[in-house]
């Protein structure tokens, strides 16, 4: 867990296309994470809309909102420092995932001040498919960094993700996994 997924070239034409993904959960049942650098065709001002929400900064009308995978598209979770108490809430390491409305209300109103970002939907792997998928080399798998989630443009996420392994170069990654 607490890792991430970074998508090689053999997930190109896919949907995780130079995807990067927080890894948050990883057991002998399967894998969950979300895709960080992908965008849905909806700004937070609509969500708020549609809650029914107050917004009391019209800047947060206009905040980006992720598209975190294919499984339950209209699922909500909030990305954040781990911080407040929420209905529902789980925090791993140094990220907390909310899903209840509770945290909206307070972004929304102002009273929470720290980074958080809205994902919509997350992926989801079965019992050995993920460790499958990394044999067949589509994912290179990462330390989390903080800093790419809150603070890295969205369109440079998965290059900083390639650098943080050392990479510098990502024409010189190749489609094939060594198996020695």
């Amino acid at each position: 867990m607490n890792q991430f997924l970074i998508a090689t070239s053999n997930l190109d034409n896919t949907p995780f296309e130079r995807a990067v993904v927080y890894l948050c959960q990883h057991n002998a049942e399967g894998a969950i994470g979300m895709v960080i650098n992908r965008t849905v065709d909806l700004k937070l001002g609509e969500v708020f809309r549609q809650m029914e929400i107050t917004v009391s900064s019209p800047a947060l009308n206009e905040a980006t909102v992720l598209a975190g995978g294919p499984v339950q598209p209209h699922s909500g979770f909030v990305l954040h420092y781990p911080s407040g108490e929420w209905k529902s809430s789980l925090t791993v390491d140094k990220i907390a995932i909310t899903t209840s409305k509770d945290i909206l209300r307070a972004i929304a109103s102002g009273e929470f001040s720290k980074q958080a970002i809205l994902v919509l939907g997350y992926a989801g792997w079965s019992e050995g498919q993920l460790e499958e998928e990394i044999a067949r080399n589509d994912w290179l798998v990462a330390p989390v960094s903080e800093d790419i989630i809150f603070d890295t443009p969205l369109d440079k996420r998965w290059e900083e993700a390639i650098h943080s392994l050392g990479i510098k170069n990502i024409s010189q990654l190749s489609s094939w996994a060594g198996h020695a």
